[in-house]
């Protein structure tokens, strides 16, 4: 008798690159391949088996049709991971959510606003209860295996909590402040390897908050290296709407 663990992945609202990455990265550890049955996996296979264990979910809640599906999802899956940014955070997706709704669907459908189902981005945490998440976007493809190799000992993918700036003094680069450019590694959760910043490139917050982030610290910091408060609320508003709407960091256009 089979007994190895069954495994689907499902998309709703996103670019599907995380879904992507999980095929790079199995290509990279076959030995994942034998010890797992994946019976959904529509980037990947065109077979499809509604029994399984344990659900990756890729892309953010945007109608509420998605809702429905979340929820069948979750009465079935013992395990439910949230796969990337958009999953997680709502992702880029969530930028709608600083305007009036009916603006964005004007906007984007024109006359035929009314024709199609949307609402507001909202990552499937808000929808239903998960069982841990994979962050960023997209996802880190060792993040990825270290965290399905936790499942499968019985344990949750272990995350951290700590800043990207911590990575960035492992890396020993140069704060990205004093080179005028917007970083948001001090408040944004770290794992990446301090990839972006390494680069020379400002940290743009994909794999969200740490925990107590002290938002208004970072501004103070980077209004004395000649930031503004727009440009600083753009950047964080690239990932992190649906997180710091509430604190007030963003103006949202009434």
């Amino acid at each position: 008798m089979n007994n190895k663990p069954r495994i689907a992945f499902f998309d709703f609202t996103g670019c599907e690159g995380c879904q992507l990455t999980v095929i790079d990265s199995l290509e990279n550890h076959p030995e994942l391949l034998e010890a797992v049955d994946i019976v959904q996996f529509r980037e990947a296979m065109s077979e499809k088996d509604d029994d399984f264990s344990i659900a990756f979910i890729e892309g953010s809640c945007t109608r509420s049709s998605d809702e429905k599906r979340l929820e069948k999802i979750r009465e079935q899956a013992a395990l439910v991971i949230a796969l990337g940014a958009c999953a997680h955070l709502g992702g880029v997706n969530a930028v709608r959510n600083i305007q009036p709704l009916e603006s964005v669907r004007r906007c984007v459908y024109g006359e035929k606003a009314e024709v199609y189902e949307t609402s507001i981005a909202k990552p499937i945490g808000d929808v239903i209860s998960i069982d841990g998440f994979i962050p960023g976007c997209p996802i880190d493809p060792e993040e990825f295996i270290r965290g399905v190799k936790r499942l499968l000992q019985g344990n949750r993918p272990l995350i951290p909590d700590y800043p990207v700036c911590i990575e960035c003094k492992l890396r020993e680069n140069a704060c990205l402040f004093q080179r005028g450019k917007v970083c948001l590694g001090p408040i944004t959760r770290a794992g990446c390897g301090a990839l972006c910043p390494s680069l020379g490139v400002g940290c743009e917050g994909c794999r969200g908050l740490i925990p107590n982030p002290n938002i208004t610290w970072l501004k103070e910091v980077m209004a004395e290296h000649g930031q503004s408060s727009e440009r600083i609320s753009a950047k964080m508003g690239l990932f992190m709407t649906n997180q710091i709407l509430e604190s007030e960091v963003i103006d949202v256009e009434s």
